[in-house]
This record gives structure tokens, sequence and C-alpha cells, in this order.
């Protein structure tokens, strides 16, 4: 079983790493919300970063924001930077568990990685960036796997609405679910709404790398799964869903994948049948379908160059038409945004022959939720720390 107790020499059940970053501030924030939740009634906790003073400024901010003072006096701060291992050493091996909120994680992901697995602290992170988690599976599961340590990747909205979504519909689904399509739609209040601009270029640096995912993905000598039924036939990179009756593109983070390891695990481990999944994302009506077409053009063309890279980055609000920008969004622009999540799955009902029949039975599950970057995700990445420390019975053996 996983070792989730604090002793002398690991006094903090949690310690967030990364908490001055944009989506830091608001995950110290959702664990200050929910210390009554953690074992015993009380979660001992701990923020980090390379400064100080700005620790402390996140804490005197949540402080305010929460109407409670104590966080100024009672939250310790460690100083911890990626570039020095030791100060990463001594952070781990004061914690059960590390928020890990620093990315872009392909650049500064892997140095925690393996200071989590070499100081026996579990490791979550809230990357959508297929290539940092494949290559942590492959380059420390084995090592993890003898020190006890889980390293669990994704946990923010990437990709915890999907994995459980698909996760849920199979569970409901009265026979054997064959395959699900998610199609994601983002609603926005009156202030409208954006994307912090290091999510912007997570995806800048994916897509010039995408040969690279190919690579690694080939070193896992995975064998094909077998789907039961017809396979799954991806739509197009723009097409009209009638689904959700608007525009849609291929889902651009790492849910797919995910779904798919996660898939592969339950075949593997507990020789389920595996559901094919696709992910698509509602961009709108026409006038918005013109602007994402010009704009993913421009992207295309400028990621392939390393020139073409830079302007991306510096200029996020002006390619992206404003849906990318430098200071992400207010709080009164997330107090009005949320998310939808509609899964729909096909399969075969108890009486059917999968050898004979098409799959004809269909199924609608709906996942939504509060704004999908910074309330969702930190809300998903502290759940995901607190079943590791309240569960730990329940996490697989491998």
């Amino acid at each position: 079983m996983a070792r989730v107790d604090t002793s002398t020499s690991r006094p903090y059940h949690l310690v967030i790493f990364g908490a001055t970053g944009f989506t830091g501030q608001f995950v110290v924030e959702e664990v200050a919300r929910t210390v009554s939740e953690g074992p015993g009634g009380n979660l001992k906790w701990a923020v980090a970063g390379r400064s100080k003073q700005k620790l402390e400024k996140v804490l005197e901010k949540a402080a305010g924001v929460l109407s409670k003072p104590e966080l100024r006096t009672e939250v310790d701060i460690l100083v911890a930077d990626v570039a020095e291992e030791d100060s990463l050493a001594a952070m781990c091996k004061q914690a059960v568990i590390v928020l890990n909120c620093v990315g872009p994680y392909r650049f500064y992901g892997e140095p925690v990685v393996k200071a989590c697995v070499e100081n026996g602290a579990h490791h979550i992170d809230i990357s959508g960036e297929p290539q940092f988690l494949e290559g942590m599976q492959l380059n420390y599961s084995s090592q993890a796997a003898e020190k006890g340590v889980y390293i669990i990747g994704s946990c923010g909205f990437d990709s915890i609405p999907a994995d459980m979504g698909v996760l849920f519909t199979r569970d409901q689904f009265k026979g054997t679910l064959t395959s699900v399509e998610s199609f994601l739609t983002v609603g926005s209040g009156p202030d409208g709404g954006c994307i912090h601009d290091g999510t912007w270029q997570s995806a800048i640096y994916g897509f010039a790398d995408s040969q690279n995912l190919r690579n690694l993905r080939r070193k896992f000598n995975h064998k094909p799964l077998l789907p039961v039924g017809p396979k799954l036939k991806p739509r197009g990179a723009l097409f009209y869903s009638n689904e959700i009756q608007q525009y849609a593109i291929p889902f651009m983070g790492s849910d797919p994948s995910v779904v798919k390891r996660s898939q592969r695990f339950l075949v593997e481990e507990h020789k389920a049948t595996p559901v094919q999944y696709g992910a698509y994302a509602g961009v709108g009506g026409l006038g918005n379908t013109i602007k994402l077409m010009f704009a993913g053009m421009m992207f295309l063309l400028l990621v392939k160059f390393s020139f073409g890279r830079n302007l991306l980055i510096k200029y996020p609000e002006f390619f992206s038409f404003g849906a990318f920008t430098k200071a992400g969004p207010t709080r009164k622009q997330m107090e009005g945004s949320s998310f939808q999540m509609a899964f729909h799955g096909v399969g075969y009902t108890e009486e059917q022959d999968p050898s004979q029949d098409k799959p004809t039975t269909k199924i609608r599950t709906l996942v939504q939720g509060p704004e999908a970057g910074y309330v969702a995700t930190p809300i998903a990445m502290v759940q995901s720390a607190l079943t590791i420390l309240n569960e730990p019975a329940a996490l697989p053996k491998k």
C-alpha cells in the first residue's frame, strides 16, 4: 500500500510546487478551502518555489480572498528551484505528495519527477502534454514502482473529465460499450474569457515536436488494442457536429492519449473490453470558424520555424485572436465561465452478438463544471491528492 502518513522527517501531506505561477495561486486557494478533508480532518501543507517573497505574497492574496488571515502565518514556505537538484530533493523528502504546477512540463517537469521518485514523494501534475506524460512513464515507471511512489499525470481539466467521463459512461452502459466521442463546449459570461499563455506555449512546443512523440511511442512496443465491433473513424479537421449543433475540431490536449493509456491498463490488468475514444471541441458558428481557420493556418505555418515560434510566444493575443493572453483571465471572467463535455457512446446490448450485428445502442453522458483552466483544474488536482491520502488501499498495485 502507498505510504501516505506524515512523520517528523516528512511533515507535510502536500507541498504545492510552483505556487507563485498563474495556476499555482488557485491551487493554493483550493488546498486552503479543503484542509478539513485531509486525513483525520487535518491537512498539513506547505508552498514551494524559487522566491520566498513571492510565496509570501501568494499566501497574503489567498488569505484575503478566502478571509483566512491565519494562512499568512500557519503555512510553511520552502524555497526550491527546478535548476537546483539539492533544493528539489530537500522539498521532496518533506512531502507525502508534491503538487507540481511548474510548466511547460516538457522543460521543467522531469527534474521534479526524478526528485520525487528518488526521495519517496508521490507526484501529481496538471500536464496536458502527451510527450511529457508518456516520457515519464517510459523513464521512471519501474523505478517508481520499486520505491512505492505514484507518478500521476494530467490531474486537471486535462484529463480528468475525459477519463472519468469515459469510465462512467462505460459503467452506466448495459452491455458492451465499443466507442465514445466527447464534445467540449465552453461558456463565458458578459466579461468574456481567455486562457493564460502558458497553455499556448505548451501547444506551440507540442506541435513543433510531434515527430519525437511518435518516436517515443514506438519504444513502448505496445500491441494494438483490438476493438469489439467496427473501428471508430476519426472526424475531419473541421466539421459540423449534430451532437452539439455547432462546428467542431479535434481536441488538441492530452485527453485521447490519457484515455487510451487507461483503456490499455484496464485491458492488460483487468481483461476489460477496450473502449475506443475520439475527442472534439466546439468552436461555434460560421464567423468563429472562419477566424479559427485563419488563426490555425498562421499557427501551423509559424510553428515549423524557430523565428515563427518566437513570434507566436511573444504575441499570443494577436495570433490567437484574444483566446490566449499573457495576463490570463480575471476572477470575474472565471466566475462567469463554465464547461460541458457531452459523451456520445455506442455499443451492443447483452442480447446482441458483436460478431454478427452492428452496435446500435446509444448512451449520452454529460459532464459539466465551472471554468475549466483555473477553477475546475485546481479542484481536480487537489481531489486527486486527497484521494491518495484518504484511500491508499484502493490505488492500483501497478
